[in-house]
């Protein structure tokens, strides 16, 4: 089985006119994903490669039940955004949307948590469960999913996006298929990171290992760690961490909002400690990662 959406799961797409979300719609539709509406208000009536597009949620879902959602919309929407499918009892929002406000953000994670619905993302290209289906832009194209990614046992979180495919295309070409490969999202504060989707993974018998892409910043891999050691977690965790440079430039962004070390805080050299320490195995370098996970399969 798959963690949060499979083949099963019915997809709404809000903003689904925009230029972005009509091409990852379609990217979609092409790999097997069941995106039964769309959603932009003024539209209604209109079509998106076949797909019925409505004003407002709670039309699209009337005629066309759904369990998740897709979100791509200009920034200072994407609030109202959420808000809405999460009043339409929609449960998994993959919000694609880069350049949140963090404040609107806060507001909509604390509704999703009183709904007790999950939120992956904002900046987030999207999720990816090998021939079931993808949510967002994850993979691109359908023929390079196809070629990138293949079922099988190793689950992928990464907080970057592009690297969630580099890791699934590492895996593929040894031989190595994958679950879940979810793109946390480059965010500081983002709805479902390692430390919400590791417990998951965990509790699916299909996934037998976990590959973690980390950057420089924040605290999550050292709260990880400490929940791997306090739960006594025993999946296999295989992490790569990279932009170690960055623990020599304190104070300074590179990449994703999330990428900045304060002081000792976010270090990439403080995450290898307590990883070691967890039990976690992390691989020196990118090319590491398949010995790595064949030794823990």
């Amino acid at each position: 089985m798959a963690i949060l959406a499979d083949e099963n799961t019915r997809v709404i797409v809000q903003g689904i006119t925009g230029r972005e979300a009509a091409t990852f719609t379609k990217d979609m539709l092409d790999y097997g994903t069941n995106v039964v509406a769309g959603v932009t208000p003024g539209k209604h009536g209109q079509q998106v490669h076949g797909i019925p597009v409505y004003d407002t949620v709670r039309q699209a879902v009337k005629e066309n039940p759904a369990d998740a959602a897709v979100i791509s919309v200009p920034p200072a929407l994407v609030k109202g955004a959420v808000l809405e499918a999460l009043n339409n009892s929609i449960k998994l929002l993959v919000v694609v949307s880069e350049r949140v406000p963090r404040k609107d953000t806060i507001e909509f994670l604390e509704v999703a948590r009183e709904k007790n619905a999950r939120i992956i993302g904002p900046n987030t290209l999207g999720l990816i469960s090998p021939h079931r289906l993808k949510l967002g832009m994850a993979g691109g194209p359908v023929d390079d999913v196809k070629k990138a990614y293949m079922p099988g046992p190793v689950g992928i979180a990464s907080r970057s996006g592009g690297m969630t495919t580099e890791i699934a295309n590492l895996l593929t070409t040894s031989g190595i298929g994958q679950s879940t490969c979810v793109g946390v999202g480059g965010d500081p504060v983002v709805g479902s990171n390692f430390l919400d989707l590791i417990p998951l993974y965990d509790k699916d018998p299909e996934t037998k290992a976990v590959v973690i892409f980390c950057e420089p910043g924040g605290v999550i891999e050292e709260k990880l760690a400490e929940s791997i050691i306090n739960e006594n977690i025993a999946l296999p965790i295989i992490a790569f961490i990279a932009g170690r440079f960055v623990d020599t430039m304190p104070g300074v962004r590179f990449g994703h909002a999330a990428t900045i070390v304060e002081g000792d805080k976010g270090t990439t050299k403080g995450k290898i400690a307590i990883f070691k320490k967890a039990g976690i195995r992390v691989a020196e370098n990118f090319s590491d990662i398949i010995p790595l996970v064949k030794e823990m399969l």
